[in-house]
């Protein structure tokens, strides 16, 4: 899915100050394999992530752009971690940070394949052997796949 559309008509208005966004991160896990989109943007891998729609819940938000980007159903089991990214200037100039909401998922069914324009393969890849992966999605991940239950709070921007 493009830019969602609430973020194009604030863009009509704040032109490429920046924006403050809710972001999902969406960590799907299948027994010891792990779902991974390359982004269309940046050519790396990562998981599953996207921008909250107004009035959705993030947990929602998750589900709903692993079937828009992977063609896979997958349901929340833990909302692993909340932090705020870093700021991001993409290549029109728009400038968003994000508040994410990182959770893991369980896969439930579908057949892995790229589903939309921003993501250019999909693939499951076991835990012991991911692609190479910038290092704010391996922290996600990680944070992600701790067994304690609680959720971990960043307080700083990721790097």
């Amino acid at each position: 899915m493009p830019t969602p559309e609430f973020v194009l008509r604030l863009r009509e208005r704040i032109g490429h100050d920046p924006l403050w966004l809710t972001g999902t991160t969406a960590v799907v896990v299948d027994g010891d394999r792990l779902l991974l989109v390359k982004r269309a943007d940046t050519g790396e891998w990562s998981p599953v992530a996207g921008i909250v729609e107004p009035g959705e819940h993030s947990a929602d938000a998750a589900e709903r752009e692993v079937w828009e980007e992977a063609r896979v159903h997958a349901v929340v089991e833990k909302l692993a971690a909340v932090g705020v990214t870093q700021e991001y200037a993409y290549p029109n100039g728009d400038r968003s940070q994000y508040t994410d909401h990182t959770y893991r998922l369980r896969y439930v069914s579908g057949e892995a394949a790229v589903g939309d324009d921003e993501s250019t393969e999909v693939g499951w890849f076991p835990l012991d052997a991911l692609p190479p992966i910038p290092q704010r999605y391996a922290d996600r991940i990680a944070r992600a796949l701790d067994p304690r239950p609680e959720t971990i709070i960043e307080r700083r921007p990721e790097v």
